[in-house]
């Protein structure tokens, strides 16, 4: 991929999440022409096929793809849509910290802020390797309740730009690293369920002891403490934001019995569940 077809944006500060939606569009449909838009407007395809351009490029766009278009200039249908299409769409904000403007399509490196500099680089148009986990992430941010969930938005657009910055390199990655991504994505989305190296290697048709080799070198740990730790992470931001008991909380997260949650929540956090509310409810 050249660097041409990268967008380079300088953190801090980080990009804004403003607003996102899923849209459906019927054969015959086009997406809507636009100039100047202001924001950052990043599609990501679920099904079917959309003809897009902007200044002067064009795209056909399928399940998988995601384009970043960009807030100045003009996007437009290049033509209808040939069959029934959907795609989720994020509009966010960003603005250089020292220039004050938004980041642009480069080929060079810009100006770094003052502190402790990133240049988030967000690949123009790729096609993500495991699309399912950018479409989970869409799912939860679109439950989320309108207005009262600030942190949360942010939390999960941003693991949708980490999921893009990531993909920048996918078209290289190793059959291995591909093959933990999936059974991440996997579990990712299965959480709630009971799942075992065995009918994770159904699953993904692979043996059960080269699953936990990827899993390992792709993420330092196998697929069950992966799955261990996501369940807690989740539990943790339950604790929090409900008053549900932690006997909900665990059958929420996907443990059979609460006792065992329990015990695993403080082997690893090193607090009771009670206590971990306790600290940030009063």
């Amino acid at each position: 991929m050249s660097e041409a077809s990268i967008v380079e944006l300088q953190a801090p500060p980080l990009p804004y999440f403003v607003e996102a939606g899923r849209a459906e569009f019927r054969a015959g449909d086009r997406h809507p022409n636009r100039r100047n838009l202001g924001i950052y407007d990043l599609l990501i395809m679920a099904e079917g096929e959309l003809h897009i351009g902007e200044n002067g490029k064009e795209w056909s766009l399928r399940e998988g793809d995601t384009l970043l278009l960009l807030p100045y200039g003009e996007h437009y249908s290049v033509k209808p849509c040939e069959r029934k299409t959907v795609f989720y769409w994020v509009h966010f904000e960003h603005v250089a910290k020292q220039q004050g403007v938004h980041a642009e399509e480069t080929d060079t490196h810009a100006l770094l802020p003052f502190g402790n500099p990133y240049s988030l680089r967000i690949p123009k148009q790729i096609c993500l390797s495991n699309p399912q986990i950018a479409f989970e992430l869409m799912r939860q941010l679109l439950l989320l309740p309108v207005g009262d969930s600030f942190w949360e938005e942010q939390r999960l657009f941003a693991g949708i730009l980490a999921l893009l910055e990531e993909g920048r390199s996918s078209g290289t990655s190793s059959s291995a690293t591909r093959l933990a991504e999936k059974a991440a994505a996997y579990l990712q989305l299965n959480f709630r369920n009971e799942i075992t190296n065995e009918t994770l290697a159904e699953e993904l048709h692979f043996h059960p002891n080269y699953i936990v080799r990827c899993m390992k070198m792709k993420y330092g740990v196998t697929p069950i403490h992966y799955l261990l730790e996501f369940r807690l992470e989740r539990a943790k931001r339950l604790l929090v934001s409900t008053e549900w008991s932690i006997e909900r909380i665990a059958e929420e997260v996907g443990f059979r019995y609460s006792p065992y949650f329990s015990s695993s929540f403080k082997r690893s956090v090193g607090l009771s569940p009670l206590k971990y509310r306790k600290q940030y409810v009063n």
